[in-house]
């Protein structure tokens, strides 16, 4: 008789075990779903660079904000300051990395002198970023949303990019001797033009 209970109850919790997961199963395919169709109508008609952030002749990043009781002004306002700073941290990003393979590739300066520039560089020119930004284009999504394209223009990007760099090596004396007499200009303009031309 106990051996007949003990059978009873483990078939009891299998078959609840088995009905559990059904159920979270089910739940998940069907919160997924859900989700899939939030994010087909918060896209519905929009611009190609609200999911990509990516134009023609300039590095972009794109601001959202959500537009509520404030309205629009205030929305646009918010959604202008998230797409500056995020294009000032794209930019510090890259321009670290940047500065780092151009002074590895010229050999110019030891590992705490390129860390110093690299620092150096990347914060100016993220400050100047943030000057040297317009709006390009601006949309608002069904589940009032409000997104902007903050770009800056190539040309001005490497501009900033090489003008920090040279003053930041001018700041380091021995470092500006090395750099000239290695001939560093060509790989800056190299290593710039790669930065300001990749997409990612």
């Amino acid at each position: 008789m106990k051996k007949k209970m003990i059978s009873l109850s483990i078939l009891a919790i299998a078959v609840v075990f088995s009905a559990g997961c059904g159920t979270t199963k089910a739940v998940t395919k069907q919160t997924d779903t859900q989700q899939d169709t939030t994010v087909q109508s918060e896209f519905k008609d929009a611009p190609k660079w609200v999911t990509t952030s990516q134009v023609e002749g300039g590095i972009a990043a794109v601001g959202i904000a959500k537009v509520g009781k404030a309205g629009m002004s205030f929305a646009r306002t918010e959604a202008l300051a998230n797409g500056r700073n995020e294009l000032a941290r794209m930019m510090e990003l890259k321009v670290k990395n940047m500065v780092k393979s151009f002074m590895n590739v010229t050999g110019v300066g030891n590992g705490e002198m390129v860390d110093r520039v690299s620092a150096d560089v990347s914060k100016q020119v993220a400050s100047q970023t943030l000057n040297g930004t317009t709006l390009r284009d601006s949309w608002a999504s069904p589940k009032d949303n409000l997104y902007v394209l903050i770009v800056i223009d190539n040309e001005l990007a490497k501009k900033s990019i090489k003008d920090q760099v040279e003053t930041s090596f001018k700041n380091e004396q021995a470092l500006w001797q090395e750099f000239k007499a290695k001939n560093g200009q060509d790989e800056l303009d190299k290593e710039v033009n790669k930065l300001v031309e990749s997409k990612k």
